[in-house]
């Protein structure tokens, strides 16, 4: 974990002062150097993402596909997401809307008696090893993700803004930030307030968020792959997760609530009884564009559309 720390350091300081540094001199903002060094660091992730996902999972893909790619245009929509939150845009415009709110009040609950909440309150001494320490952050966070997860599908407004997500009927490892821009909004305030409450240090943070994404990346794939019996049980796998997108999912039953809601660990579906493990690789989207309603084409008309469905038209 040091190792890894400090290669991506060493990485992320050139980056700054080869294009970062130089770019924020040259347009006067001088007194940003340290918040621009944070953006590099999500920079940096972003492109490693890319890498992986361009090499990697693209090679996965070709072997293993669940169908074949008919609908391009659709998936270079679902690029444009990508990039936008891996390169870190999203993430920048909300460290400077969202989060000095949300770190105010954080700071105001503390003043006011919250007390603060730390994994040494598990067990003394565990945050002294790093790799112990991320393991239980990311378990920790996928549990916040998996209960956030639920409120998506469970609350009627809420869904008219994540039912965009599901509205891919061509699934790919583009197709996790296919997201409402407002539901992503509401989903990393709620993320960034709970890790200000938590006191993640910022490196471990980082990386947390890294892992997830590049596995959500990974279970969103158009790859026939289930990772068995036994580790299917550990890890979130494409075929559990297109379970969750198919149409026949809740199709007919009046809700969007359905199961594997899981985002890295099976381990909370299997806790909370949503869980499904004999899925097939169905056909995704949502039953009411098989009644013909539109969800848009392009990036404008998606978040319009998720806007107009939030108003209740």
């Amino acid at each position: 974990m040091n190792t890894l720390t400090d290669l991506f350091g060493q990485a992320q300081q050139a980056l700054f002062e080869g294009l970062m540094q130089p770019l924020i001199f040259g347009l006067g903002m001088g007194n940003l150097l340290e918040d621009g060094f944070v953006a590099t660091g999500w920079l940096l992730v972003g492109l490693l993402q890319i890498a992986i996902m361009l090499s990697l999972f693209r090679a996965l893909e070709r072997w293993r596909p669940v169908e074949p790619l008919v609908d391009r245009a659709a998936v270079r929509v679902d690029v444009i997401y990508t990039l936008i939150h891996r390169l870190g845009l999203f993430r920048v415009a909300l460290f400077f809307s969202v989060e000095p709110l949300w770190t105010g009040l954080v700071g105001q609950l503390r003043v006011a008696g919250l007390p603060a909440v730390s994994l040494d309150d598990l067990r003394p001494g565990v945050t002294d090893i790093a790799w112990v320490s991320f393991v239980l952050y990311l378990v920790f966070f996928d549990a916040v993700h998996y209960g956030l997860h639920r409120a998506q599908h469970r609350f009627g407004w809420w869904w008219q803004l994540h039912a965009l997500h599901h509205s891919q009927r061509q699934m790919t490892m583009w197709s996790d930030n296919r997201n409402h821009l407002l539901d992503d909004l509401l989903v990393d305030s709620a993320v960034v307030f709970v890790a200000l409450g938590v006191g993640i240090g910022p490196a471990q943070f980082v990386g947390v968020v890294a892992v997830t994404q590049l596995l959500e990346s990974l279970s969103h794939a158009n790859l026939r792959t289930g990772f068995g019996p036994l580790l299917g049980r550990v890890f979130v796998s494409p075929r559990f997760h297109r379970h969750h997108h198919a149409i026949a999912e809740w199709q007919g039953t009046g809700t969007p609530d359905g199961h594997n809601f899981s985002v890295l660990f099976p381990l909370w579906d299997m806790l909370f009884g949503t869980a499904r493990f004999d899925g097939r690789y169905a056909p995704t989207g949502v039953p009411d564009q098989l009644q013909g309603r539109e969800y848009g084409r392009g990036f404008w008309a998606q978040q319009w559309l998720g806007l107009r469905r939030l108003a209740g038209r």
